[in-house]
């Protein structure tokens, strides 16, 4: 149990070091998909 409760504790750790990269990436496929759209009109 105490092994599964420091995997958490890490993967939260990671989570919340990288939040801003997976935000970015989102983004990045948000403009990419507008800029795909609005060059098919």
């Amino acid at each position: 149990m105490q092994t599964l409760q420091q995997s958490y504790r890490g993967l939260s750790l990671v989570m919340e070091l990288n939040w801003d990269r997976l935000l970015f990436l989102g983004t990045l496929a948000c403009a990419l998909a507008l800029g795909a759209w609005l060059g098919s009109i």
